[in-house]
């Protein structure tokens, strides 16, 4: 209590400090701002969205998820569970699912890049897989349209699990213990095959959620869940932030492609993004927006993994991003990435940053407690 009460003061001073040319009584803003957003989400202030932009306000998520009531798909979670976490899926039997989404970590493994087979290290950062169910596509360029090709994805390439699919279905069929697993799943009678185990994934995939944050409570009408700071960072991110461009709904994700600066065009690492799925030219460079849910316990951050320190991230958006410009040579590159107009420096002060982040405290949530399954014998 005394820890808060003091960091209430410094807050306070802050706000003296940034409102004292302003005329501006600190306590009567936040109390002001306090009052609007507690009123229903269609009555606050406008937020600051550009033209052309679709979008979605900030909303609750439901949780827990309603029940489910299909006793086979819940019979395909549980298989998909066990094999989630079973690394005799992989070739080395060193590497399972589980291995780079951590339940501990929301489901990520809390690495640069992700490391697989042998070792190797992996090209991008591992994302997180909680809230995926209504997703349609995946991965950080998009190359996958269901969880099924996702997981697929993920076991076939050599520096992740390196699996060899076509004879996994009968490598798990010596394991005596799947047995009832596959029966009750997929019937007796049901030769085992590479699709059952991929269904199977991804309707265990499809059930993982994140839990409900303080901004989830007060949207919920506990209006004191979020504190002073937290209701002056919601305000700043939807309207002077200008993060609703990108991160609205009830997921804070508009599942879009951006390209925020970081493609490395040109370098020996460089990643063009979405453009090696799609190979239009307006896509080179571009990264799926990520859910900001639980976004403070996903660290790092991009799809290369290159900001650790979330007052960094915070502060390359306001600079404006990277903002590449052609060198010698590349003045009439065709694929030269252009970067998101929606990207734009920002007048944002050292208190106003500290409450954005207070907000994103707001939500996030640590993970429940989650058993992991004792794996068939």
């Amino acid at each position: 209590m005394k820890k808060f009460n003091v960091l209430f003061v410094l807050f306070l001073g802050y706000l003296l400090l940034a409102f004292s040319f302003k005329n501006v009584d600190p306590e009567e803003f936040l109390k002001s701002l306090r009052a609007q957003y507690e009123q229903d989400p269609s009555k606050w202030p406008a937020p600051e969205i550009d033209s052309g932009i679709v979008w979605k306000e900030l909303a609750a998520m439901n949780y827990p998820p309603a029940p489910i009531k299909d006793s086979i798909l819940l019979k395909k979670i549980q298989l998909g569970k066990i094999l989630f976490f079973d690394p005799r899926l992989s070739t080395s039997g060193q590497i399972s699912c589980s291995s780079c989404h951590d339940p501990e970590l929301s489901w990520t493994d809390g690495k640069k890049f992700a490391i697989g087979h042998d070792h190797q290290q992996g090209l991008r950062n591992t994302p997180s897989i909680q809230n995926l169910a209504a997703n349609q596509v995946f991965l950080w360029d998009g190359r996958r349209q269901s969880l099924a090709e996702q997981a697929k994805d993920a076991m076939l390439n050599p520096k992740e699990m390196h699996t060899d699919l076509k004879k996994l279905p009968a490598k798990l069929n010596r394991i005596k213990g799947y047995k009832v697993y596959f029966d009750e799943a997929f019937g007796e009678k049901q030769q085992r095959n590479e699709q059952q185990i991929l269904e199977s994934i991804a309707a265990f995939v499809g059930n993982i959620s994140s839990r409900n944050t303080r901004f989830d409570n007060f949207m919920m009408g506990r209006k004191r869940a979020l504190s002073d700071q937290q209701v002056w960072g919601l305000h700043l991110f939807r309207t002077k932030a200008r993060c609703m461009n990108c991160h609205n709904g009830a997921m804070f994700t508009d599942g879009d492609f951006h390209n925020l600066g970081f493609s490395n065009y040109g370098a020996e690492n460089q990643d063009l993004g979405k453009y090696t799925i799609s190979h239009d030219r307006e896509d080179v460079g571009k990264f799926k927006t990520p859910s900001l849910r639980d976004v403070m316990r996903t660290s790092p951050w991009f799809h290369d993994g290159r900001f650790n320190e979330i007052e960094a991230l915070l502060n390359m958006y306001v600079s404006g991003m990277k903002q590449p410009r052609p060198k010698a040579g590349q003045l009439n590159d065709p694929l030269f990435p252009k970067t998101s107009p929606h990207l734009k420096p920002l007048k944002i002060n050292l208190e106003e940053r500290a409450a954005i982040i207070s907000f994103l405290t707001a939500i996030s949530s640590a993970p429940l407690d989650f058993k992991r399954p004792e794996l068939p014998q």
